[in-house]
C-alpha cells in the first residue's frame, strides 16, 4: 500500500536502520526506543493488525515470531529476557496499520506494561 509506513520501509523508499530481512520479513531499528534493543519485526505482506489475518498467514506469523528470538539472541538480549509485543487497534496503542511486532530489551521491563 502506498500510504504505509512500514510498506514504504519495506520497499526500500523510506531509509531504515534494518537488522533482518528475507522474504518473508524486515526488522529494523525502531527510530524512538522504548528500551535499550527496540526492534520492530514486519511481514513484507500488508496486512494491517493481528485482527486481519488470515489462515493462509500463519506462516508468517510463525516466522515474524521465530526471527525475534533469532534477533534477540544476535543483539545479546535472549539470555537476560525479552518482550516481543503486538499492538492491535488504536486503544492498544497501534500507530501503524500493518501487523508489527516491537521487540524490547536491553533493560528491566516492568509489569503490567502501559
Amino acid at each position: 500500500m502506498a500510504d504505509c509506513l512500514f510498506c514504504r520501509i519495506v520497499s526500500g523508499d523510506i531509509e531504515s536502520n534494518v537488522v533482518h530481512q528475507d522474504d518473508t520479513v524486515v526488522a529494523f531499528r525502531d527510530i524512538n526506543p522504548q528500551s535499550p534493543t527496540h526492534i520492530v519485526i514486519v511481514p513484507r505482506k500488508h496486512i494491517p493488525s493481528l485482527s486481519d489475518l488470515a489462515d493462509v498467514d500463519d506462516g508468517i506469523v510463525g516466522h515474524l515470531v521465530r526471527i525475534a528470538a533469532e534477533i534477540a539472541r544476535t543483539e545479546g538480549i535472549a539470555e537476560q529476557g525479552y518482550r516481543l509485543v503486538a499492538n492491535c487497534g488504536p486503544a492498544a496503542g497501534q500507530s501503524v496499520d500493518h501487523l508489527h511486532f516491537h521487540l524490547l530489551g536491553g533493560r528491566n521491563l516492568s509489569w503490567p506494561p502501559g
